[in-house]
């Protein structure tokens, strides 16, 4: 964790990019902007139902994940900005990942775009926590998977950014925001092993959801 705290630091001084920290957090969803969970217009999921449960099933994902899950969204509710902070931080502090946030005419970090992103991070962290797993929320995974691919990346802030994340950032991803979480899960005095299982939870919902935005990057008929 220390490393990853470093990394802030790294991000202020070599990208100038303090503000995204205090970048205050709506109040409601409907205020985060780019955010469309639950809206007529996204796209239906080409993934089913019956698969997600399937899924979720082949992940050992259980109600008692679930309850778990809940349980840490309450534990982390008042703790997002500082989670942020280090998930930017670690961003930042790696040229490689803060290259899909640059702008295309001249390789500098997007301020407006990652304060966007943020905003969204942010509301995605709530969501994690509290899905239901239904039609809705299995629509805005793909939406979301849409985001990061050339085909919608940028689309919904305008951004001059770069067109594309490569799909290898989206698997490496799965650690550090698992991983980074832990020490956050700790922070309400839950006993060891009520932790452990919040952590788990947790890193199931993120494979899970990593898995269903990898969808736009697998060719026809293999997903």
């Amino acid at each position: 964790m220390s490393a990853l705290r470093a990394g802030i630091a790294a991000l202020a001084m070599s990208l100038n990019v303090t503000a995204l920290s205090a970048v205050s957090l709506p109040a409601a969803a409907e205020s985060v902007p780019g955010y469309t969970f639950g809206s007529p217009d996204l796209p239906r999921s080409p993934v089913s139902l019956e698969d997600l449960e399937l899924l979720k099933q082949t992940l050992l994902f259980t109600d008692e994940d679930a309850a778990h899950l809940n349980l840490a969204g309450e534990v982390l509710a008042d703790q997002i900005e500082d989670v942020l902070d280090v998930w930017y931080g670690y961003v930042g502090a790696n040229p490689h990942l803060i290259y899909y946030f640059t702008n295309k005419a001249d390789g500098q970090p997007n301020m407006e775009y990652l304060g966007r992103v943020r905003q969204r991070f942010a509301q995605w962290i709530r969501d994690t926590t509290a899905a239901d797993y239904d039609q809705a929320w299995l629509d805005y995974q793909h939406e979301i998977g849409r985001r990061h691919h050339r085909i919608g990346k940028n689309e919904v802030d305008a951004a001059p950014s770069v067109d594309h994340i490569h799909f290898r950032y989206l698997v490496a991803f799965i650690y550090p925001i698992s991983a980074t979480v832990k020490p956050f899960l700790a922070n309400q005095g839950h006993d060891a092993g009520t932790v452990e299982k919040m952590h788990a939870a947790w890193t199931k919902a993120v494979v899970l959801q990593t898995i269903l935005w990898s969808h736009p990057y697998i060719r026809e008929g293999d997903f």
